[in-house]
């Protein structure tokens, strides 16, 4: 069996720096876990990547919005037929902050 990448007592430390409190189970899960992690970056690091292009996604993006176009907006009397309260060409609300 191949040696850990990590240790219980690497675990432990972080675990303290995000303060975090384990049980003697949940280190040794945390440990396996992030050895297996380890172990799959270890195996990606073999590949030969020469000849790949940097990508900023892993599959192509297009972008799904709409152009801008100036059109009218909704006329100020419509907008705020439903507001419960007005002062004007606004909406009055509640005051929420105490001076």
């Amino acid at each position: 069996m191949p040696e850990p990448k990590i240790t219980l007592k690497e675990v432990e430390h972080v675990a303290r720096l995000s303060r975090l409190e384990l049980s003697d189970a949940e280190k040794e899960r945390m440990r396996s876990q992030l050895d297996a992690i380890l172990t799959y970056i270890d195996k990606l690091r073999q590949l030969n990547t020469d000849n790949v292009e940097p990508t900023s996604h892993a599959i192509p993006m297009v972008n799904v919005m709409r152009e801008d176009a100036v059109r009218p907006c909704f006329p100020t009397e419509e907008m705020l037929a439903n507001a419960p309260e007005r002062e004007g060409d606004f909406v009055r609300v509640p005051r929420i902050i105490e001076e």
